[in-house]
């Protein structure tokens, strides 16, 4: 089987010369080492020395050639749309306050996956809340490096 055995990061290489894709969701994109499928058929053993989280664009270069690109696949996610910059700020407080990955969209909009109890919470602090099917790629925190990271276990105390 061939083996991947770096990721190249999205913007760094020339996506067009891709030799095929994988797609994934997010929880399956923080990886270090697994048979994952190629999207034209086959498989690639993703083998590096430390876990990463892949995200969309970046590329698997394939022992003895070849890069694959990533994918992320499109999922149930709540886009938040909020009223100004404000009002995001707030949002992402209350979504960061438990603990939840999110992805800044734009100046008005977050993503989060899709929760109902916490649709309904943010539509109760004002924000709108459309569902959709659509990739998720959420920030990577304070001490991911920009996203290719590595995870860093919440492991302080706090109530909520």
């Amino acid at each position: 089987m061939t083996r991947a055995t770096s990721v190249l990061p999205a913007g760094t290489w020339d996506a067009a010369s891709a030799v095929g894709t994988v797609t994934l969701p997010v929880a399956e994109r923080h990886r270090r080492r697994i048979r994952l499928p190629v999207d034209d058929g086959g498989d690639v053993l993703l083998d590096l020395p430390d876990a990463v989280m892949l995200m969309d664009g970046d590329g698997l270069a394939l022992e003895g050639g070849g890069v694959l690109r990533v994918v992320a696949a499109a999922e149930e996610v709540a886009d938040i749309t909020c009223t100004d910059p404000l009002h995001l700020a707030r949002m992402a407080w209350h979504l960061g306050n438990r603990h939840l990955p999110l992805q800044v969209v734009d100046a008005h909009t977050l993503r989060i996956a899709w929760d109902h109890v916490i649709a309904a919470m943010v539509q109760g602090l004002g924000a709108g809340v459309r569902r959709r099917s659509a990739p998720f790629q959420p920030e990577g925190g304070a001490y991911s490096g920009g996203g290719h990271g590595h995870h860093h276990h919440d492991d302080h105390a706090h109530d909520h």
